[in-house]
C-alpha cells in the first residue's frame, strides 16, 4: 500500500529504536555487565530492540486498517512518540545506574517511573483505537489479511494488558516497602508479554507471504485461521507458564511439545508460502 508521511516518519524512528538497543548491546558485552537485574543495561537494549520492531511493525499491520487520514495520522503520531518516551527514559536510566521502573527514592526517579506508567496507558488507548477500527471496517485488502491484522491487534492488546499488569504488581509491591519483589514478581509475565507482541508481526506476516500463491482466498483465509490457531496455543501455553511462575525453558514435556508443535505449524505455514511464491515467480520468468 502507498506509504505516507507518518508511516515513513514511524519507520525511521523504529529503525532508531532498533538500532539503539543493538548499540546498548554491544556497549553491555563491551563492558561485561550483568544481563540480569533492575538495573543492567540489558533493559535498554530489550527496549530499544522491542519498541524499535513494535512500531515498524504497528506501523505497518494498521495500514491495512480502514480508518481516516487525520485519524491514522493522530494515532500513529502518538505510538510512535510513546514509544520514543518509553525507550529514552529506560534507557537514561540504565545509564544512571538506577532501576527504570518501580524506582521512587527520588523526586526525579519517582516521576520517570509515572511517566514510564502513563506511557504505556497511552500506548494501551491507541491499540485499542486501531483495534476498533479494525473490527469496523474492511479496508481495501483482502480477507487474509483483514483476519491476520485483526488477531495481531488483539494479540497486541493481551501483551499490553500484560505488561499493565507487570506494572500494577510491581507498583504495590513498591509502594508496600518491599521492590526487590516488585522485580521478582512483575516479571513472572514477562513471557507471555514478549509472545503475544509479536503475534502482529508473524500472523500478518504469513498472510503477506501467501499473497505471492496462486490461490483463491478461500484457501488463504483457511491458512490464516490455522496460523491464528497455532499462535493462540502457543500464547496459551506461554502464559499458563508464566502465571505458574515457571521459565518456558524449564516446562513439562507435554507444555514444550505443544508449543513446539505451534511453532512448527506456523513455520510450516511460512514455508509451503515461500516456496508457492518462489513457484509463482519462476513460471512468470
Amino acid at each position: 500500500m502507498k506509504s505516507r508521511t507518518i508511516e515513513r516518519v514511524a519507520y525511521a524512528t523504529g529503525a532508531l529504536l532498533f538500532l539503539s538497543g543493538l548499540g546498548h548491546a554491544v556497549v553491555l558485552i563491551a563492558s561485561g555487565g550483568s544481563w540480569t537485574g533492575p538495573v543492567s543495561m540489558r533493559k535498554a537494549v530489550t527496549f530499544g530492540l522491542s519498541f524499535g520492531l513494535t512500531l515498524i511493525t504497528v506501523a505497518w499491520a494498521t495500514s491495512y486498517v480502514a480508518v481516516r487520514p487525520r485519524v491514522r495520522n493522530v494515532l500513529l503520531g502518538v505510538f510512535t512518540g510513546a514509544s520514543v518516551v518509553e525507550t529514552l527514559l529506560v534507557s537514561m536510566q540504565a545509564w544512571r545506574g538506577v532501576p527504570s521502573h518501580f524506582n521512587f527514592e527520588t523526586g526525579f526517579d519517582n516521576a520517570v517511573s509515572t511517566t514510564l506508567a502513563a506511557g504505556g496507558g497511552v500506548i494501551i488507548l491507541t491499540a485499542v483505537s486501531f483495534m476498533g477500527a479494525a473490527l469496523r471496517g474492511d479496508g481495501e485488502t483482502s480477507a487474509s489479511m483483514r483476519l491476520a491484522v485483526r488477531f495481531g491487534l488483539v494479540a497486541l492488546l493481551v501483551a499490553l494488558g500484560a505488561g499493565a499488569a507487570m506494572i500494577a504488581s510491581g507498583v504495590a509491591e513498591a509502594r508496600g516497602g518491599n521492590p526487590q519483589a516488585a522485580y521478582t514478581t512483575a516479571g513472572a509475565l514477562k513471557p507471555l508479554h514478549a509472545v503475544a507482541m509479536h503475534a502482529i508481526l508473524i500472523v500478518p506476516g504469513l498472510a503477506w507471504l501467501l499473497r505471492f500463491a496462486e490461490w483463491m482466498e478461500r484457501r488463504r483465509v483457511r491458512l490464516v485461521w490455522v496460523a491464528i490457531g497455532a499462535y493462540s496455543v502457543l500464547t496459551a501455553v506461554v502464559g499458563l507458564e508464566s502465571v505458574a511462575g515457571v521459565s518456558p525453558l524449564a516446562a513439562s514435556p507435554v507444555e514444550m511439545v505443544t508449543s513446539g508443535v505451534a511453532l512448527g505449524v506456523l513455520g510450516l505455514i511460512g514455508a509451503v508460502a515461500v516456496r508457492e511464491a518462489v513457484r509463482r515467480r519462476s513460471r512468470v520468468s
